[in-house]
């Protein structure tokens, strides 16, 4: 089992604020899909080999259920039960998943996914945007180095049948060799009795990198189709100043009903892997059971991304600290620090009497800007010490109007 403490919690809140900071941007509406769906739902979406990678079980009533394991079939099944939804529709979740998987570096069986999803909107110009959206929030957490890779699903798929043999298993090589040395890829897959001519020529996808152009130069051509909607969606991430994205047709994406483009997005630690893919399935909705509808969309993981940030964790406690010294004065305290966060101020006071140096102390530990000093003498007087515990500044004020001497010190916090 999993418990998640208070630094990752934090680290995970910060995503979602960004998070929804860039669905405000972008114009996307926030839901909240089910943490349950039918396990023959989620067998719609991924095959019957789904069962090995979630957590499924049977409930009182009978029915084959199982933890979500993302967002986007909950997004998917109720926008197709939305018989009148209005089109084009930008829907966006942020939440926890589960998958029976082994856990590495920044993978978890119980995680968070950030998620957007367009629906009514087929063309390069609704995949462009999920892809920009992905950069874009990448960018909104303050990484740099960001790299989106994009490839066509059409274009590797016409790839691997011209080369014979079982087309999935071809694409899940081209998809590990992402990963691992392609020796290693081609020698696994041989084992298990595929050929080792087509397995060498499926990785000349794995090496077609580059722009559009060169990326067809080094396979030689392909699905025109394919070809026309990838340099259509990077024309526009062109256009969208997404100066960050390349092809690299090794880009297939592990999930079957990805229908054209597909991409994926990094960051400068590659040991981490993507932090965020996504592309394009129309053909999800009837697989639902809804009725065919276009749609693009984009995942990212969220614990991964704060592995590639180096989280570290972040002060938890409240901005400002009201420590006291003698234990008569421990009520007064928690008064003040009531008065100070109606004002808006996040405040906290200590719970149990300690001298004042070790309320100082865990006031620095939870990362305070301020400490107020409600101390004998000046309480008397009807006044507070205020301690800027970054400019290491002290100031005697009135106690009640310490307030105004705290947006000063707060203020100044912003400016730095």
């Amino acid at each position: 089992m999993r418990d998640i403490g208070a630094a990752e919690t934090a680290g995970i809140e910060s995503v979602r604020a960004a998070f929804a900071r860039t669905c405000g941007l972008f114009g996307y509406t926030l839901v909240e899909p089910s943490t349950i769906e039918l396990l023959s739902t989620l067998e719609a979406k991924a095959g019957p080999a789904i069962r090995e990678e979630v957590y499924h079980f049977e409930d009182k009533g009978g029915r084959a259920v199982a933890l979500r394991f993302d967002m986007t079939v909950g997004m998917a099944r109720g926008a197709a039960a939305q018989r009148s939804l209005p089109v084009p529709a930008r829907m966006a979740a942020f939440g926890g998943v589960w998958r029976y998987d082994e856990p590495q570096k920044g993978r978890y069986r119980h995680f968070h996914q950030w998620n957007v999803e367009v629906y009514g909107a087929a063309g390069a110009e609704a995949d462009a945007e999920v892809a920009e959206f992905t950069v874009r929030m990448l960018e909104a957490l303050g990484m740099g180095g960001a790299r989106l890779e994009v490839s066509h699903r059409a274009i590797a798929e016409a790839h691997v049948r011209s080369l014979g043999g079982d087309v999935a298993a071809l694409l899940r090589a081209v998809d590990r060799a992402q990963r691992r040395p392609e020796a290693d890829v081609i020698a696994d897959f041989a084992r298990r009795g595929h050929s080792r001519e087509a397995l060498e020529g499926a990785m000349r996808l794995a090496r077609a990198r580059g722009s559009a152009g060169e990326a067809r130069d080094a396979l030689g051509g392909g699905e025109p189709d394919g070809w026309d909607e990838l340099g259509a969606v990077m024309d526009s991430l062109e256009r969208r100043g997404v100066g960050c994205a390349t092809v690299n047709l090794g880009i297939v994406r592990g999930l079957d009903y990805y229908s054209g483009t597909v991409f994926e997005a990094f960051g400068p630690d590659m040991s981490v892997g993507a932090l965020a893919g996504g592309g394009r399935y129309d053909s999800l909705s009837e697989a639902l059971g809804g009725p065919a509808m276009p749609a693009a969309g984009a995942a990212g993981g969220v614990e991964r991304t704060l592995a590639a940030m180096g989280w570290a964790g972040a002060p938890c406690g409240a901005r400002v600290a009201v420590v006291h010294v003698g234990g008569e004065l421990g009520a007064e305290a928690g008064a003040l620090a009531s008065r100070i966060r109606q004002r808006g101020i996040a405040a906290s006071a200590s719970l149990v009497q300690r001298p004042l140096a070790r309320q100082i102390a865990a006031a620095e530990r939870d990362g305070a800007r301020a400490v107020v000093i409600v101390a004998p003498r000046e309480w008397a007087e009807g006044r507070v010490v205020v301690r800027d515990m970054v400019a290491r500044t002290e100031s005697t004020v009135e106690a009640g109007a310490v307030h105004g001497a705290l947006e000063a010190a707060l203020s100044s916090e912003t400016r730095e």
